[in-house]
């Protein structure tokens, strides 16, 4: 179908998650016509989000954030509390501040999302002017991955760890069990605004990523290391996605990838929601005003500092336990504009490159800058077998 061919609607976005139900509100409010296409759309999101507040968009409410921690705390060889507020969304709120009455709300399965036309599985097709795939990122395989598993602890019981107003971004304290010789994982944790937090054990960048039942099992080593046991009849989550999803190329005849689908999954990371939305209305305002909203989400600045996570990526997918813990010691120390620059910001090249320059130069002992920038032990950890690793120290 042509460009100048009759068009259903303005916009089709195809993915009705945090981001995809986004873009569609905000496409409605500007006066778009829109439909969404969505296998559940009435489904409540799994997934705990969060991120830091200032980078929300102004628009959002603050009935979308179900907790706050002020400073919270990164743990590496030593404590770092880190002055910029931190969130955890609430899903309820986050939906309820994205109605989408004025759209049209499809619940079918997209089998074909081109440019301009969407098929459903049902047969039903839809014209757009313009269509957004917002859903989601495809199947992991062997890519550089993010792997967690939360385990949902009543408030009470969490208070050793995590009290009320306080949260680990980052614990690197060696209480997982694992040994020197095995990939390394760190804890995430937080409270949920609802009378529970989690305690998630995540890893970052190995390929194929790291099975839940490891990551489990770490988990409840470090929940033991401060006398907090469970029942194990707790809810849990489990994540595990890749890292390198690229952005678009410009100028191409396809749908517009939107969200993680898209290039905005953090690559050093792992968070896209807070990025995806607030890029929603370049989005819509490149449609109104006639230019290309990959080229406007995605100028040469941005997809330079997506190219400098992804060295980043790529370093944390080769340290040791040790090397992370000394560098993000090192990393930690840098100014708040190097440290937005590579946890959030999406085009601030200059600060990026200066901050991973520094992190690198003030990591110690120096041997292990070899392994950050990629000239040593550049393939560790790859195929590293879980179901024969050895049995440390740390685990008898």
């Amino acid at each position: 179908m042509g460009v100048s061919a009759v068009r259903d609607v303005d916009v089709c976005v195809v993915g009705l998650g945090p981001t995809g139900r986004a873009l569609a509100h905000r496409a409605m409010l500007a006066g778009l016509r829109v439909t969404a296409v969505d296998p559940r759309p009435d489904r409540l999101w799994p997934p705990t989000y969060s991120c830091w507040i200032d980078e929300l968009p102004d628009w959002l409410p603050s009935t979308a954030i179900a907790s706050t921690i002020p400073r919270p705390t990164v743990w590496a060889k030593s404590e770092h509390r880190i002055d910029r507020p931190y969130c955890v969304l609430s899903k309820t709120g986050l939906r309820e501040a994205l109605p989408l009455d004025d759209a049209t709300v499809r619940t079918g399965r997209a089998t074909r999302v081109d440019a301009h036309v969407v098929e459903l599985a049902d047969g039903a097709t839809i014209n757009a002017a313009t269509v957004f795939d917002t859903r989601g990122l495809p199947t992991l395989g062997r890519r550089r991955a993010a792997s967690a598993h939360g385990i949902f602890v009543a408030a009470e019981t969490a208070a050793p760890m995590v009290e009320d107003g306080e949260g680990l971004l980052l614990d690197w304290r060696p209480e997982n069990g694992a040994g020197p010789d095995e990939p390394p994982s760190f804890l995430y944790s937080v409270p949920l605004g609802d009378g529970t937090v989690i305690f998630e054990e995540t890893s970052l960048g190995l390929r194929g990523g790291m099975p839940q039942r490891e990551l489990r099992k770490r988990t409840l080593n470090r929940l033991a290391a401060h006398g907090i046991r469970l029942t194990g009849d707790e809810p849990t989550e489990a994540a595990h996605y890749p890292l390198d999803q690229p952005p678009p190329k410009k100028g191409t005849a396809q749908a517009v990838p939107f969200g993680s689908r898209g290039g905005m999954m953090h690559p050093c990371t792992g968070y896209s929601v807070a990025d995806s939305l607030a890029l929603v209305d370049t989005a819509i305002e490149a449609l109104q005003q006639g230019r290309d909203p990959i080229a406007e989400l995605w100028p040469s600045r941005a997809r330079l500092v997506y190219w400098m996570r992804m060295r980043g990526l790529w370093g944390l997918g080769r340290l040791t336990t040790e090397q992370s813990m000394a560098m993000f010691d090192a990393f930690f120390t840098a100014s708040p504009r190097g440290q937005r620059a590579l946890l959030s910001a999406h085009d601030d090249y200059t600060a990026l490159g200066a901050v991973l320059f520094n992190t690198v130069a003030h990591t110690w002992p120096f041997r292990w800058r070899y392994d950050l920038v990629g000239w040593t032990h550049r393939n560790r950890w790859l195929d590293y077998d879980f179901d024969q690793a050895p049995v440390s120290a740390a685990r008898r």
